[in-house]
């Protein structure tokens, strides 16, 4: 039989100016699924070709073919090839093991609004907000002639104002699917993650672009990851390098490349929204005008009670006891209401408790049988003296907070027991 070459060469061919014939590689067999064995070296067979995905290892190094990972992953390319003397640890801890591998990000930026959408009728949406919003997405998708548009959008304020929530809600009433990330997503193990990662869900919602829908990359909190929250803040590789790709992205927006892959290929560009409660503390360079335009979110009266009454809508409470509400609390920001609402329920749950017992709560709660069914009782009466009532023991808890700074004597007074006559809270000496 007649053996075939790589390359497509026969034995009676003229090579090139090297004589090759004796390092030709036989072409893999390929197996009844169509797939080509691991272990099995050679070109792409002809009736494989590009068009079915299949990468063949055109080199003995097959774990270096098989890694996507960026040059940081050295770790995982190193393991197997090392004698274990030279490794330190065993197992999962040992240091054969990367830390965390990109491949633990894939996908996971995906929020699905459609349930949103629906019930959007029931949410407050600040106009001052979805003007802004509106106009900022809108500009990044225009092509207009001599205009640099600032590609970030900063909306910055005080904390438990609603900003992740209502920039949730243009979203959904633009029609636009945004991939999220979080602050805790812009620190790793492994130097370069973060930025890699950044780039990874930039390329994913322009993907979203080209399919033909609006999207946006969404990075909540960008200031807990990537700032510098006074001078006791470690400042990492990995913080870096986020602003420093949050400032390409700005400048070179439909040409964002991986590590490891330099071709050139244009892409949609995709706005990028990030929230935040003081972007005073992220790299001055990265927040100026051109790259990042600033949003300082500060509700109104009037976007404070149209949230508060879609908060309390499905209780009956009237628009002009949310008013009085509001005004009593006025202090407070807006997901105060949400967890005053949640209080009023401590009531019921704990009436619950006590007609199932602790012993048995267990079963109701965590896989419950079909006798037993879903946990459900009666929605609580919501009438402004019950909320009232409740607002002033969440107040009265803060105020506790603030007031019993038990760090401060424990710490900086290193208070022993006994030491002032007393080692008890005010409360518990008035019990006494």
């Amino acid at each position: 039989e007649s053996v075939r070459y790589a390359g497509g060469s026969q034995p009676n061919d003229t090579m090139s100016a090297v004589t090759m014939s004796a390092l030709s590689v036989p072409v893999a067999k390929v197996s009844a699924r169509g797939r080509v064995a691991r272990h099995q070296l050679g070109a792409t067979p002809a009736q494989l070709g590009k068009g079915n995905g299949v990468k063949v290892h055109m080199s003995r190094w097959k774990g270096m073919d098989e890694d996507i990972s960026d040059d940081q992953q050295d770790i995982a390319r190193g393991r197997g090839m090392v004698d274990s003397k030279f490794q330190g640890g065993f197992g999962l801890g040992g240091t054969a093991n990367a830390v965390m591998s990109s491949s633990d990000y894939v996908s996971d930026g995906f929020k699905d609004l459609s349930k949103m959408k629906e019930n959007a009728d029931e949410f407050y949406i600040s106009e001052a907000f979805m003007d802004k919003m509106t106009v900022h997405i809108a500009k990044n998708f225009m092509d207009l002639p001599r205009i640099k548009v600032p590609l970030i959008l900063g909306v910055w304020g005080g904390k438990g104002q609603g900003k992740t929530f209502q920039t949730t809600l243009v979203c959904a009433r633009l029609g636009v699917q945004p991939i999220i990330m979080s602050a805790g997503e812009l620190e790793s193990g492994n130097a370069g993650e973060p930025a890699k990662l950044i780039r990874q869900r930039y390329r994913e919602a322009s993907d979203i672009v080209k399919k033909g829908r609006m999207s946006t990359l969404f990075i909540n909190d960008l200031d807990a990851g990537a700032g510098r929250m006074g001078g006791s803040t470690q400042y990492t590789v990995n913080n870096q390098m986020v602003n420093a790709t949050l400032m390409n992205l700005a400048d070179n927006p439909t040409n964002v490349q991986l590590p490891g892959q330099y071709q050139v290929e244009e892409i949609p560009r995709v706005p990028v929204i990030a929230t935040g409660n003081d972007f005073s503390t992220l790299y001055a360079p990265l927040i100026r005008d051109g790259r990042m335009e600033k949003f300082y979110w500060s509700p109104t009266f009037q976007d404070r009670v149209g949230v508060a009454c879609g908060i309390f809508k499905a209780d009956g409470v009237n628009a002009n006891d949310v008013e009085v509400l509001v005004r009593t609390f006025d202090g407070q920001s807006i997901d105060f209401f949400g967890a005053l609402r949640a209080r009023v329920y401590d009531d019921k749950v704990r009436a619950w408790i006590k007609e199932v017992g602790i012993d048995a709560m267990g079963s109701y709660l965590i896989n419950p049988s079909k006798d037993k069914g879903k946990v459900q009782f009666e929605a609580p009466r919501m009438s402004l003296d019950i909320l009232l009532q409740y607002g002033k023991m969440l107040e009265q808890e803060q105020e506790n907070v603030n007031r019993v700074q038990l760090a401060d004597a424990y710490l900086d007074g290193a208070v022993l027991a006994g030491q002032s006559g007393s080692s008890n809270t005010p409360q518990s000496s008035l019990m006494n």
